[in-house]
């Protein structure tokens, strides 16, 4: 980033969302750190020097209460659920579609007034591998996924002329808790196997390629999604 910006990232408290709150501070950026966990919010805010909010955007009136002029969106926060479809429970489907499509689509439609009258913006949606291709027993998580995608490209359409553009990133299997569930139950050798590239994907990675997107050599970027998944989704 050249020039100040305000930036507000969803899930911030840990992982991916901590780690691209402290690139873009690093880079002078001012951060709100949104996360339903007031521990983590408010230990992130104080490193980056950024301002906290606890929220929890599986609820539809949450986002009234978060900052409405921001230049850079980065909507990271999701949640997981395993089960195959004909086990996997109704009100669980509902709530990562709400958090993870809805709540985007809300704070999007919060910022982007801003935005347009500023003449610059980004909105960066941390997608996944998932969002471009399927697994077993993640379907609310595949289904929002790719819902995201689609947002995010319309978003990109109708921002273009206002100097705004969206883009997914699509890490594949980062070192973040929500991973860490999974390698737990799973082994590393078998949650990798469909990567080439072995290995956990570091959180500082995904942020780099979220802050080069803030950039001014990203400016014809847009309506992208941006595989970091060690040629996961080229198999």
């Amino acid at each position: 980033m050249t020039v100040t910006r305000t930036a507000l990232v969803t899930g911030a408290g840990s992982g991916i969302g901590a780690a691209c709150a402290a690139a873009m501070a690093a880079e002078g950026a001012r951060v709100h750190v949104v996360d339903r966990d007031a521990a983590a919010a408010r230990r992130v805010a104080a490193e980056i020097n950024g301002v906290p909010h606890v929220v929890d955007l599986a609820d539809p009136a949450a986002v009234d209460g978060l900052p409405a002029e921001v230049d850079v969106l980065v909507n990271n926060a999701g949640v997981q659920h395993l089960a195959p479809v004909h086990e996997f429970p109704p009100e669980t489907f509902a709530l990562m579609q709400h958090v993870m499509v809805t709540a985007p689509f809300l704070l999007a439609r919060r910022c982007l007034p801003h935005m347009y009258r500023r003449g610059w913006g980004r909105v960066i949606n941390i997608s996944s591998v998932h969002g471009l291709r399927a697994s077993a027993h993640k379907s609310a998580y595949v289904a929002a996924k790719h819902g995201l995608e689609g947002l995010s490209k319309v978003i990109a359409l109708e921002g273009a002329a206002h100097g705004v553009t969206s883009n997914c990133v699509n890490p594949g299997f980062v070192r973040t808790p929500l991973v860490a569930e999974q390698l737990a139950a799973r082994g590393e050798q078998d949650l990798l196997r469909r990567s080439a590239v072995k290995g956990l994907i570091e959180p500082e990675h995904v942020a780099a390629l979220v802050n080069w997107l803030c950039g001014p050599a990203s400016a014809h970027v847009s309506g992208a999604s941006i595989p970091l998944d060690g040629a996961w989704s080229a198999s």
